[in-house]
């Protein structure tokens, strides 16, 4: 019962706070238009140049561009942001500064998008549909204060679309598209159709409905696909096929200050898994029958959101978010017969599930003078399920299969300020206090500064503190066999980062019609006791643990520039990211390296508009050079480190789209992957000790070079 007095204590006190400032604000609404406005981390809407944080903004056009329906599609082009693509299991994960998933949140409209291991983090990218979204706001950096648990190195949230400019608007697309080079139109390549209708009921109410199958058909190379019968390890698919379909529905009321909003949307997943073992049944007089023991992993996502924002006693700005989201993924076994189409001896079991409910709310617009303001909030999180994908189940220390799910709750309260001591300098220092029902109660700090000089340079600096907490897996996971001991840890502690960031951006624009933007920037994280799945025994069988064993450095220097001139734009990056780690293995006297490791990369992009033809030309290139990282290794049960290499490799994609008949009908054509990139080479270097021989695999990042053909018809009218 702690956690709630001390949850009930602290709202209690927002809520006087509010009461108490409600006498001295003004309305911080203005009717004018911002040229390019985010909401990610703000008070309020407002334009990038006012932001204290880092914005990165990635616009409607690149999503068209690059005919993405996913955010694999898209993030595979930008700084500082891997995409972990696996085809064994069909999904695609980000990293970002060599820190993965876990450690980066994404968010819908503000709200943690739920997934089968964690609220915001974990997210399979292939699971987020692009159709509904106006853009996307990224920030680099810890935004702890504003974002709460696992926001360490960075959040990205879609801005989904809310309004229509016409009474209807009904837009439909096809997209096909071949995988490297298969391609057929109901079982090779990849198929995609979507539908949206949005309507203006009145001036105050809007609705909008939609739907999108995604079907793709599996990446065959050098496999035989699911009707094979020989056995030869050439039955299935080198990348697994998956078929997607979401829908989703939006009811929303505006009227002078107040707003509101429902949200829904249902995904549905189902990814094959063809075993390469045939098992031949005889069948005398007759021919034999073949079958296979196959599974099918099936996930579903309700994803429910209530938003209410504007006035509050006339004066303080409010916005208040409520939402449920479950997803859960089932595992289908099946014996499959070959020849005769059937699949028999069915089981299905749930091996992954979560359900939250969570609540976020903020008021703000406190003060009359504008030079000052403070933002109060709170979030709350309500968390059950479990999750063992490595383990593939749950077992208690007798083998048994056992039922362990867990509750997570945590009830925040948070606070930022904004001073503006003149037009050129502003300030924003931040707290988060959280309340935690598993964990001791953590806190997050933040201070951001923003300096406008002459001719537009802007400067930026912030320094933050922020926590990761463990998830499922790494707290609850047991299993232990014959051949296995992996296990979880109710014990650990959640992680603590630091992180300082620097910048400095210069925007031109010339009479000719030519405008620059220059960008520079430096940061530097910590993060401390980083939970590692570590080996604590080789002998008599090997164990492994998740435990608070790692340290974390990165320092990391980015450039971006941006020209455009008339209907021709190019962008330019370049970012060089130095990691260290270190883990002591104690029991098994072994230490890792702690260099400092060094990573490269470079993106660019250039658009060019034929306003004349209704044409738009583009094209993206991303070179990620070697990258490297220390890797725990035993020799004749004697436990090291040893440096892995992953090879360098470039991604390219381009497009051409053109509109016709006064822009209602739009074709859009162009290549994925240009540079054909599939297996990128990995390898362990041998140490000093001769028994150590080098050691090389290959990462699947890619099925090859793809082409696309994107069909669109849109119908706007009053």
């Amino acid at each position: 019962m702690q956690i709630y007095t001390k949850a009930f204590l602290s709202f209690s006190l927002l809520v006087g706070v509010s009461a108490l400032s409600q006498e001295t604000h003004k309305d911080s609404l203005k009717n004018n238009k911002l040229e390019e406005v985010v909401v990610t981390g703000q008070f309020e809407p407002q334009s990038i140049k006012k932001s204290v944080s880092n914005v990165r903004v990635i616009t409607k056009q690149d999503i068209k561009n690059l005919a993405a329906n996913n955010l694999s599609d898209v993030l595979n082009q930008y700084l500082n942001i891997t995409v972990q693509n696996s085809g064994s299991d069909g999904r695609s994960k980000v990293s970002m500064f060599g820190l993965d998933s876990q450690y980066f949140k994404i968010l819908v409209d503000n709200i943690p998008l739920v997934s089968d291991t964690g609220l915001g983090n974990n997210i399979d990218l292939t699971q987020v549909n692009l159709d509904d979204i106006e853009r996307i706001e990224i920030i680099e950096g810890s935004m702890g204060v504003t974002h709460g648990a696992n926001a360490v190195s960075g959040i990205l949230n879609i801005i989904t679309k809310k309004f229509t400019h016409t009474k209807w608007e009904i837009a439909a697309n096809v997209q096909e598209e071949t995988v490297g080079k298969e391609f057929a139109f109901f079982d090779k390549g990849r198929h995609i159709q979507s539908f949206k209708v949005s309507h203006s009921i009145s001036e105050n109410w809007f609705v909008s409905v939609g739907a999108n199958r995604n079907d793709f058909a599996g990446f065959f190379d050098d496999k035989k696909g699911k009707d094979y019968t020989e056995n030869d390890d050439k039955r299935g698919y080198r990348w697994l096929p998956k078929q997607q379909f979401v829908t989703n529905a939006m009811l929303g009321y505006t009227k002078d200050r107040f707003s509101i909003f429902y949200k829904f949307d249902y995904f549905n997943e189902n990814v094959d898994y063809y075993n390469p073992i045939v098992v031949p049944v005889p069948n005398y007089p007759f021919e034999s029958t073949y079958f296979s023991s196959d599974r099918r992993y099936v996930t579903n996502r309700f994803y429910h959101h209530l938003n209410s924002n504007g006035h509050l006693f006339t004066k303080l700005l409010y916005n208040v978010s409520l939402s449920f989201q479950k997803q859960q993924r089932d595992i289908e076994r099946f014996n499959y017969y070959i020849l005769s189409d059937e699949e028999r001896n069915y089981e299905k079991n749930n091996f992954q599930s979560k359900e939250v409910i969570y609540s976020t709310g903020t008021v703000s617009n406190f003060f009359t003078n504008k030079m000052f303001d403070v933002q109060l909030g709170y979030e709350l999180v309500n968390e059950k399920g479990f999750a063992s994908a490595a383990s593939g189940t749950f077992r208690d220390e007798n083998l048994q299969l056992v039922d362990i799910s867990k509750r997570l709750e945590n009830y925040d309260i948070f606070t930022s300020a904004e001073i503006n001591l003149n037009d050129k300098l502003s300030i924003r220092p931040g707290f988060r206090y959280s309340m935690q029902s598993q964990f001791e109660d953590q806190y997050a700090t933040s201070l951001g500064f923003r300096y406008l000089l002459k001719k537009n340079i802007e400067l930026r600096a912030s320094i933050g503190k922020s926590y990761r907490t463990p998830n499922f897996d790494e707290l609850y996971t047991y299993f232990v066999d014959s051949n296995h001991n992996l296990q979880g840890n109710a014990a650990l502690t959640p992680e603590e980062s630091f992180s300082y960031e620097v910048s400095a951006k210069k925007t031109s624009h010339f009479d000719s019609g030519l405008s620059l933007s220059n960008n520079v920037s430096a940061s530097y994280q910590e993060v401390n006791d980083r939970i590692s799945l570590i080996m604590t025994q080789i002998v008599p069988t090997m164990e492994y643990k998740y435990m608070n064993i790692d340290k974390y450095k990165m320092w990391n220097i980015s450039t971006t520039h941006q020209l455009a001139y008339k209907n021709f734009s190019l962008k330019l990056g370049a970012s060089l990211v130095g990691i260290s780690q270190k883990i002591d293995l104690a029991s098994l006297n072994a230490v890792s390296d702690d260099a400092f490791l060094y990573s490269l990369q470079l993106n660019s992009s250039a658009t060019y508009n034929i306003p004349k033809w209704n044409t738009m030309f583009s094209i993206y290139y991303k070179y990620n050079g070697k990258y490297q990282q220390y890797v725990q290794s035993t020799v004749n049960t004697v436990a090291s480190f040893e440096l892995s290499e992953v090879d360098s490799y470039g991604w390219m994609d381009a497009s051409v789209r053109k509109t016709f008949f006064k822009n209602k009908f739009e074709v859009t054509a162009g290549a994925r992957n240009i540079l054909n990139v599939t297996d990128v080479q990995s390898s362990i270097s041998g140490g000093g000790n001769s028994a150590h021989a080098a050691a090389s695999s290959a990462l699947q990042l890619g099925y090859g070079r793809s082409y696309f053909l994107k069909f669109t018809y849109n119908l706007n009218f009053n």
